[in-house]
């Protein structure tokens, strides 16, 4: 069974909140630390982990990944299909790719509540592209809810599954760039639309100009959200 062996972690004061912070496709957890650097230093009583994907990226060696994203998409025709309703369904197809990265990434988080002897509202997680999508199913599927979640430039995957089985409503913050040629900036309001459809607590932040990466007002934007 897949476990979660390496981590990052920033530690400040005595930790009140814990923050899971998840990389994405074809990236690492040192590629994730050098970009949130701005965040991660003004965190107060905090206690910020960045877990390393188990799985090494079927498309670089050196890299990570939440699970395979050409099993189910062989082509990425994700990114060029000409409707999100298409787009949608090809995310769809994911649910088995989010059900195996939780079997390892939901004892890897409970262990850090245990450790830092925190309970589900006080713990915040993030994520950024995959690492987003994967933030937005756990966060809907934990038995208890979470104090918030953060996705930068991801996408409700799954939802049809998540429409039937959701178990929590944690509050989210969705935070896309308006020029993102990656995950479409549209998928931003379909998921604003599903979580409301949900009764989950949804709030926006665009990033004008944004494209497929983490800029410092997003990252202003999602500590003011934990903050609050």
């Amino acid at each position: 069974m897949l476990e979660i062996t390496e981590e990052i972690a920033h530690i400040q004061g005595v930790p009140k909140k814990l923050i899971v912070f998840l990389h994405g496709y074809i990236d690492s957890d040192t590629g994730l630390e050098r970009v949130i650097g701005s965040f991660t230093s003004k965190l107060k009583d905090c206690a910020l982990h960045i877990p390393q994907a188990p799985l090494v990226c079927e498309l670089h060696e050196r890299k990570r990944q939440w699970y395979s994203m050409h099993r189910f998409d062989p082509n990425d025709d994700r990114k060029t299909v000409p409707t999100m309703e298409e787009c949608s369904a090809l995310y769809n197809k994911m649910r088995p790719g989010f059900a195996g990265a939780n079997a390892y990434l939901l004892p890897y988080i409970e262990n850090l509540l245990n450790e830092y002897q925190l309970e589900a509202k006080d713990l915040y997680i993030c994520g950024f592209s995959q690492g987003a999508m994967l933030a937005l199913h756990t966060s809907l599927m934990m038995e208890e809810k979470i104090g918030g979640c953060v996705s930068f430039s991801g996408i409700l995957a799954a939802s049809k599954y998540i429409e039937k089985h959701i178990k929590s409503h944690p509050k989210t913050l969705l935070i896309h760039g308006d020029a993102d040629n990656l995950v479409r900036f549209e998928a931003m309001n379909f998921t604003k639309e599903k979580l409301k459809a949900l009764n989950v607590p949804v709030k926006t932040y665009v990033v004008k100009g944004g494209q497929h990466r983490i800029t410092e007002d997003g990252l202003a934007a999602a500590l003011k959200f934990i903050e609050k």
